[in-house]
């Protein structure tokens, strides 16, 4: 398996690759970095490599790239038909102001790049959560994105009281060299095939090890209604 210190790769197929982004990895070159689309082309021999959607670069976990147009363009129909289900957890040391729910508005973006949640819906972001008590001040939020916009479940976290440990930018105060939030579980089908994946975060794992072994299936779970 490929591997280095920003990526773990997951499934490497003729169509598509996923990897498992580490935290504090930049999507896009800056700076003279290499950003992680790159970063991963080079270590398959600099193949053409056409990225379906992105994580912030302090977001961890699941990351799929296509390896043809033709390819990234069924993705890009699975996400705009919301065909594709994924899954995020996080952490924050806060008390939320609700344990479980729906977090849905507009977004505006303010003047110094973050963005606030709005009270109106004319075309909002739409996350639905539920939180898990980890340890005495530490929750586990286990979110389900239904729109993709920039920054969605970092402005829905701090919109409920809850800012995700080592957000700079949504939770200044707190002081963290890892961000704790992680795409976790992804599923869809391509071409009548079922794909499902999986990946840890490179957190701690006493933190959370316990609750990812016992939490692994969400078919049976209950999502807050979207109305």
């Amino acid at each position: 398996m490929l591997n280095n210190q920003d990526f773990d790769v997951v499934d490497n197929n003729a169509d598509f690759i996923v990897i498992n982004k580490h935290s504090n990895v930049d999507f896009h070159c800056s700076e003279g970095q290499l950003g992680i689309v790159t970063k991963v082309s080079k270590s398959l021999g600099d193949i053409k490599l056409f990225p379906v959607h992105r994580l912030d670069k302090m977001t961890s976990g699941l990351l799929v790239m296509a390896k043809s147009s033709e390819v990234a363009a069924q993705f890009g129909e699975l996400f705009e038909n919301k065909e594709m289900e994924k899954y995020y957890i996080a952490i924050s040391d806060q008390k939320p102001k609700k344990k479980q729910g729906l977090i849905k508005g507009d977004m505006k973006k303010g003047r110094n790049g973050s963005y606030l949640l709005l009270k109106t819906n004319q075309n909002p972001a739409t996350t639905q959560f539920f939180s898990y008590s980890l340890a005495p001040s530490l929750r586990l939020f286990l979110l389900k994105p239904r729109t993709g916009k920039t920054h969605q479940l970092r402005v829905a976290m701090k919109s409920i009281g809850a800012p995700i440990i080592g957000d700079a930018r949504y939770y200044p105060n707190n002081q963290q060299n890892v961000g704790y939030l992680h795409a976790w579980q992804l599923m869809f089908e391509l071409n009548g095939q079922a794909f499902s994946f999986e990946a840890k975060p490179k957190w701690p794992l006493e933190l959370v090890g316990d609750w990812l072994d016992n939490n692994r299936s969400l078919a049976d779970v209950k999502w807050p209604n979207l109305a």
